[in-house]
């Protein structure tokens, strides 16, 4: 995979794209990163990349050209190509896991990363995709950008070391994933649930099964509304539901 990145600080993307698990694929040779100051590209004589907006209003806003001339260089170096150009925009749509799947499957991706209070629009014919992280507003779209990356990267074949870790991540299931231990069985008092001490996987799933979709209706109830359920899972639904119930004495 191929990535580039526009932003008007490049320092704050090249040095944590070399840790972790991106700078392992890179490492590896199954990624390729390229970080281009699109603030290189600008023609004004003071080097600007920012200019207020026509009609009034607070803020300054990225102004087309050096963008523009920015990815010019970056297809060049890429033979033409640029692939899925991702403008990182609190008024994109959400980031989530199933759009991270959709990136991994791709063979090129661009970000461009903005600052001040938006982009000039006719920058927006540039893109494929406008995403934002969520619903908060950041500095710049580096940290968003670097986020949607590791995201990414890590759903390549072979990166994580062990082919069933990214399938049964959060999100990934559709459910939240079930609590995990580790030794020692019992640290200060605190054990660990005598079922994943028993060796038997099949009610050790079950298990997990319950506990996923117990922490689901907790904390992330909307989940469940387009998780396709079986008949077990709402079984186990149901009777989770009514031990809730008697734990907080509700009727």
């Amino acid at each position: 995979m191929k990535i580039d990145v526009l932003t008007i600080f490049p320092n704050m993307v090249k040095g944590p794209l070399n840790e972790s698990i991106v700078g392992k694929a890179i490492e590896s040779d199954q990624l390729q990163i390229n970080v281009t100051d699109f603030r290189d590209y600008s023609t004004n004589k003071h080097g600007n990349v920012d200019d207020s907006p026509y009609g009034g209003g607070a803020g300054m806003l990225l102004t087309p050209q050096p963008i523009f001339d920015a990815m010019d260089h970056v297809k060049k170096n890429n033979d033409g190509k640029l692939g899925r150009v991702i403008l990182v925009d609190p008024a994109g749509k959400q980031f989530d896991q199933h759009m991270a799947e959709d990136f991994a499957r791709e063979e090129q991706l661009t970000f461009i990363c903005g600052h001040y209070e938006g982009y000039d629009e006719r920058i927006k014919t540039l893109v494929t995709d406008e995403v934002s992280l969520g619903d908060f507003v950041i500095t710049g779209g580096e940290l968003a950008a670097l986020t949607m990356i590791d995201a990414t990267v890590r759903l390549l074949p072979g990166i994580l070391g062990n082919s069933e870790s990214a399938p049964g991540d959060s999100y990934s299931s559709g459910l939240l994933e079930y609590p995990q231990y580790t030794r020692p069985a019992d640290f200060r008092g605190m054990k660990v649930p005598d079922i994943l001490l028993s060796g038997n996987h099949q009610k050790i799933d079950q298990w997990r099964r319950h506990e996923a979709l117990k922490k689901t209706l907790i904390r992330r109830p909307d989940l469940l509304e387009e998780f396709d359920l079986t008949a077990e899972d709402r079984k186990m639904l149901d009777e989770i539901k009514i031990n809730l119930h008697h734990k907080h004495g509700l009727q």
